[in-house]
């Protein structure tokens, strides 16, 4: 091999080194840390992983402290909604979970546009007033099945026509 080949792979080598190492660094940082490296309000929402914690790989270890950081940083409202909102989840049965998570896969795959529209009118019917929104939902309930899987079905031939 040439010198000037070694040289050229040498310094891709250097800057691939530089450009990587800081961020493999970060990750480690926050993927690396200890129990005893966590902070009190870290344990205190991870406390059910402290026996274990050591054993956990690094990607669950950072996961779990990104969520300790996000739920820490909540505000006492927002905390009250999301263990309603795990509750409901934890009392869903296994077909329900999977469902959800279909569909969540599903919105997920939708244009952007589409999702900020589907975004908008749920916002729209969790604003209205309890009453209005126990009527439309009566007023689903009350359609025949074949006219709601016929709904069901113009509305999947929408999104794929989009």
């Amino acid at each position: 091999m040439s010198s000037l080949r070694i040289t050229v792979l040498a310094s891709m080598l250097m800057l691939l080194a530089v450009i990587c190492v800081p961020a493999m660094a970060q990750d480690a940082s926050t993927a690396d840390v200890t129990w005893t490296e966590l902070s009190k309000g870290q344990q205190r929402v991870l406390a059910n992983f402290e026996d274990r914690w050591a054993t956990l790989p690094p990607a669950r270890r950072e996961a779990l402290v990104k969520g300790a950081d996000r739920w820490l940083a909540l505000s006492p409202d927002q905390r009250k909604d999301a263990r309603q909102r795990f509750n409901r989840w934890r009392d869903l049965s296994v077909e329900e979970r999977q469902q959800l998570r279909q569909r969540y896969r599903e919105f997920q795959q939708l244009p952007r546009v589409q999702q900020r529209r589907i975004r908008n009118n749920f916002r729209r019917f969790r604003d209205l007033p309890p009453e209005q929104r126990e009527q439309l939902q009566q007023r689903w309930r009350d359609l025949p099945q074949d006219e709601r899987q016929r709904i069901r079905e113009q509305l999947r031939r929408e999104r794929r026509n989009r």
